[in-house]
């Protein structure tokens, strides 16, 4: 039959099974020289550690999509790419804190992948939103028992929206569960979170990836993280219809933060909805290949700052 593997020209089998395990090949190989040669010359960096370009990671929001982000930070250390700061806004704030906290990478994996709304969402339907995220302090615990930033391993900043100013709020001292829960408070879906004076939703509606909270960490070199979403599907809730509509207003923004970053990461997350938390080693998988495309853009940037002595 026509299209049947076995009516195929012996040679052009014999072809194709010599060019595909060739460009697996070349791929792993290139991968690996990426690798290396980042390693190399952070590791040949003889400057003070003072006087080492401090690298800072922003991570942007998505819900389940952010689990994506593990995979990114895993390719990143596997890379020996340093992360010396971090700064994050909605679930990009959960995974940062947990891995500013030195939990390790395969334990967020784990409880990734056995998370479900009920987690860290309540459905109580109220004029300020469908839910209450009250329960994501106790979901912090599941992975650490750190409450402060003090308490952190590695420097941190949670950016939220304070929705009567219109302004991004960074906060990186006291405690962390009120302000990541601010982060976290999707508009419509969440009830707004009150702190400090202030009525906190979710940090992606003024730092939808949060860089400049990086550079007020001291970060000479930023990275973002960026996850865009996107579905063929119809909608299925009204969570999904909220979610979709600010992801478009999102998409048209002015997107100042693509100016601010050195190196932009953008894990292929639109195939996955917002709770697809069962997804886990899928979405870890996609933030790690995207990770790993991005190291020569890495290794350019890291090359650049070696030919700015005197940057601290």
């Amino acid at each position: 039959m026509p299209g049947d593997t076995h009516d195929r020209d012996p040679d052009a089998r014999d072809l194709q099974d010599k060019v595909v395990p060739e460009k697996v090949t070349f791929a792993k190989e290139w991968l690996r020289n990426a690798t290396d040669r980042v390693r190399s010359l952070v590791a040949g960096d003889t400057r003070p550690t003072g006087e080492r370009p401090r690298v800072g990671l922003a991570l942007a929001g998505g819900f389940a999509r952010g689990i994506a982000h593990i995979g990114v930070i895993r390719a990143l250390l596997n890379a020996g790419v340093p992360i010396d700061c971090v700064a994050g806004t909605s679930v990009g704030a959960l995974i940062g804190a947990v891995y500013c906290a030195g939990v390790p990478l395969n334990d967020m994996q784990r409880v990734a992948a056995l998370t479900t709304f009920a987690d860290f969402g309540r459905w109580t339907p109220s004029w300020l939103g469908l839910a209450n995220n009250l329960r994501l302090e106790r979901y912090l615990q599941r992975f650490t028992p750190v409450k402060t930033f003090e308490e952190l391993k590695t420097p941190f900043a949670v950016a939220a929206s304070d929705i009567n100013a219109g302004v991004t709020v960074y906060y990186t001292r006291g405690l962390i569960g009120p302000p990541l829960r601010g982060s976290c408070a999707y508009p419509g879906l969440f009830v707004p979170v009150q702190f400090e004076g202030r009525t906190l939703v979710d940090g992606f509606l003024t730092a939808p990836v949060p860089v400049e909270g990086t550079s007020l960490l001291g970060a000479d070199i930023n990275i973002a993280v960026y996850l865009e979403a996107g579905s063929l599907t119809a909608p299925r809730t009204a969570a999904d219809v909220i979610s979709r509509s600010f992801s478009i207003i999102q998409r048209h923004a002015d997107l100042a933060w693509r100016q601010q970053a050195d190196v932009i990461i953008e894990p292929d997350v639109k195939p996955f909805v917002w709770d697809d938390f069962t997804r886990t080693d899928e979405l870890i998988a996609v933030g790690e290949s995207a990770a790993q495309a991005a190291l020569p853009d890495i290794l350019k940037v890291f090359a650049a700052d070696k030919s700015r002595p005197g940057l601290t």
